[in-house]
């Protein structure tokens, strides 16, 4: 059951406020003044506090309770505050409430009205209590993977990316394949090289290979390598990348494009380590960390016969699914900023911000990289605005009308993020300080 602190000299007023909250299933405790309130929130957790502002016996200034909310807010940084008053002159009221306090009521109150903005508070410290926690859950896991693991200056804020990038990390001393799938663009190849940083051949070469870049006859001669004369062209000897990655790790690229051919002789050298270059009968043994890559359907190519079965479980060992950007949002303004790079100074517009979040975003991290390249370059002066940005219907995607609508609780999961700023929460929402407070009084949140 939620507590709220009265904090009144008037007894019966705080009696009729444990009574009327005794009916809504809150629990109330009270002071009479302000020194016994600080005393009580000391050795006893409350989620919300009810104070007047005069306490002295002819006392309308208020500075009483200025006084009382500060010491509060010093000590209770994130504890909600309602101001109680019977005067018709509010203006000390309402400079707390720009100062901070959750909302102010005068006397005698709208009982419905209590309620409801007391529900809202309690419902919104639970959620901001829990945003904290998992804010907090994640941040330590993000330590403890800086400080474990070398992460290869990968940016990232989504818990989707986390878990990737932590499993990344579980897999890379293992010396078994890995199949990292997703879209193009999304950033595949730096969850390789983080494999590749933290495994046991992190010393070794770190040899790339795009199986979609080369036409299918020239593909097994890349891997395997080709004896003088083995093709049309082919004047001197030359190694493959297995050979060029020996004792490290090779990273196939669009996997998915390998012909049928070149996956056999691919299955047997992930089976044994061992075989011969184009046009030699002379086996060669490596060892290497066969790392692979696709945007694939295998399952699909499998039934369609364009992909070797026991090819994919032997790649498959360990599968890491990286899902596109639009599925990673809290990625997308962490990103954007570190590609802004030599423009680093440079700041995103609220209505830049809400057209980034709006995107869909079909070439992933590649695309956003580029938009912001032409950002940084086309700018006037320190600020990025939506034209800056060039993309479709950019412009109509950051208006209030286009941004997604949010509900409740992502409204106050940006108020907990923005510790209670509204512009800054109204800037992750992508909308404008007024319209936020006007979706925050229809739904019936109370201003923090």
């Amino acid at each position: 059951m939620p507590t709220v602190l009265i904090i009144d000299d008037n007894a019966a007023v705080a009696i009729a406020l444990e009574v009327l909250f005794s009916l809504h299933d809150i629990d109330a405790v009270r002071a009479a003044s302000p020194d016994a309130g600080l005393a009580l929130l000391a050795r006893q957790p409350v989620d919300l506090v009810i104070q007047d502002m005069n306490f002295s016996a002819d006392t309308t200034s208020g500075e009483e309770g200025t006084a009382l909310f500060r010491a509060i807010r010093e000590r209770h940084p994130d504890l909600p505050v309602i101001l109680l008053t019977a005067w018709t002159h509010l203006d000390a009221a309402v400079d707390l409430v720009k100062a901070g306090a959750a909302d102010y009521l005068a006397k005698p109150w709208d009982d419905n009205r209590l309620i409801a903005t007391v529900n809202n508070l309690i419902e919104l410290g639970v959620t901001k209590r829990a945003l904290h926690q998992r804010l907090q859950t994640e941040l330590r896991q993000r330590r403890e993977l800086e400080r474990g693991y070398d992460l290869c200056g990968m940016v990232w804020q989504d818990p989707a990316t986390e878990r990737v990038v932590h499993l990344a990390c579980q897999v890379a001393r293992a010396d078994v394949p890995v199949l990292i799938s997703g879209p193009n663009g999304t950033g595949k190849e730096c969850i390789a090289n983080i494999i590749q940083a933290n495994s046991s051949v992190r010393d070794g070469p770190f040899v790339v290979l795009n199986c979609g870049a080369l036409p299918a006859e020239l593909i097994e001669a890349e891997l395997f390598g080709a004896e003088a004369g083995a093709y049309t062209g082919a004047s001197k000897a030359r190694e493959g990348k297995f050979e060029a990655a020996d004792g490290g790790t090779l990273f196939l690229d669009e996997i998915g494009n390998l012909p049928l051919a070149g996956q056999m002789k691919l299955l047997r050298v992930l089976e044994t380590g061992r075989f011969e270059r184009l046009g030699s009968n002379r086996e060669r043994q490596v060892k290497v960390r066969v790392v692979s890559a696709t945007n694939a359907d295998l399952q699909a190519m499998i039934k369609a016969g364009s992909f070797r079965e026991d090819l994919f479980y032997r790649l498959n060992v360990i599968e890491l699914r990286l899902p596109p950007l639009s599925g990673r949002q809290a990625d997308i303004l962490p990103l954007a900023r570190h590609f802004l790079g030599a423009h680093h100074n440079l700041q995103l517009h609220p209505s830049a911000q809400a057209a980034l979040l709006a995107h869909p975003w079909p070439g992933n991290v590649r695309e956003l990289k580029n938009v912001m390249a032409r950002a940084g370059l086309l700018a006037h002066g320190d600020t990025i605005k939506v034209g800056d940005l060039g993309l479709p219907a950019a412009a109509a995607a950051a208006t209030e009308d286009a941004v997604r609508e949010p509900d409740r609780d992502a409204i106050g999961l940006a108020l907990s993020r923005a510790g209670g700023v509204v512009a800054q929460a109204a800037a992750e929402l992508g909308l404008s300080r007024q319209a936020l407070y006007r979706r925050m009084e229809r739904l019936g949140i109370a201003r923090p």
